[in-house]
């Protein structure tokens, strides 16, 4: 094991701030505070010119809606807790990019709130399209599938739980 993960096991089971204990064995969820436990997702595009606007039209549709942008990163985030806490969608150009079979989906309260997302990803140049449409993963799962324009995966949907 390396040594920083000795270190940090070490400190966490003294309960030191910032760390939680975490359980015994494997199958139980580790504790993660009362928030969401998403992050962020750094994303690579082949070209900033073509994806910008697509996600600027996506994005605070989402709920992302604060900006933090650099010369390079373009970052959207929530407005729900302040950086670093809050979750965030930063997107670089990558030169040597390719598109593959990952996914990124979103959960949004409602079939209708799928519906409107739809209808921006297809105003704002999203390709391959597929939906709004009921699917066989669960109970009252909707979705829409789409791919923004440098051919990266995602999916808004809404499903009930259970």
């Amino acid at each position: 094991m390396p040594p920083f993960y000795a270190a940090a096991r070490k400190r966490r089971a003294s309960g030191a701030r910032g760390f939680r204990r975490e359980p015994e064995r494997f199958g139980k969820p580790p504790i993660v505070g009362t928030g969401n436990p998403f992050g962020h997702v750094d994303l690579r595009v082949s070209s900033m010119r073509e994806a910008l606007p697509f996600f600027e039209a996506l994005l605070p549709a989402l709920g992302y809606t604060a900006r933090y942008d650099g010369p390079e990163w373009k970052v959207f985030a929530t407005e729900e807790d302040a950086l670093p806490a809050t979750a965030y969608f930063g997107i670089v150009e990558s030169s040597g990019h390719v598109a593959n079979e990952n996914r990124i989906a979103f959960w949004v309260t409602d079939r209708a709130t799928v519906d409107r997302i739809a209808s921006i990803v297809a105003t704002a140049g999203g390709r391959e399209i597929s939906g709004p449409k009921e699917m066989p993963y669960g109970p009252d799962y909707y979705a829409v599938f789409f791919c923004d324009p440098c051919g990266n995966r995602f999916e808004v949907y809404h499903r009930l739980a259970g």
